[in-house]
């Protein structure tokens, strides 16, 4: 008994492709992996230009924050 092989689980490949929401889901992934990788590529080819990007977007976003942090009115709490 103790030499018997044992399998568990699904081992095979399914009998249909996927369809409908499943092959979107499938396609959508394959695609955003594409695209990371090529993300990923640019930037160890260029990495003087990767970082001043990536410093642009930080300081896009600490502005923004900046600017809707300073139009608020400050003289009354949304909070009671």
């Amino acid at each position: 008994m103790a030499n018997d092989e044992l399998s568990a689980g699904f081992t095979g490949t399914p009998t249909e492709p996927p369809t409908g929401v499943r092959k979107a889901a499938k396609t959508a992934t394959d695609a955003v992996s594409r695209e990371a990788n090529a993300v990923v590529v640019g930037a160890a080819d260029h990495p003087y230009t990767a970082t001043g990007m990536a410093l642009t977007v930080a300081l896009a976003f600490a502005i923004g924050y900046v600017m809707g942090r300073s139009s608020v009115d400050s003289g009354r709490s949304y909070w009671r």
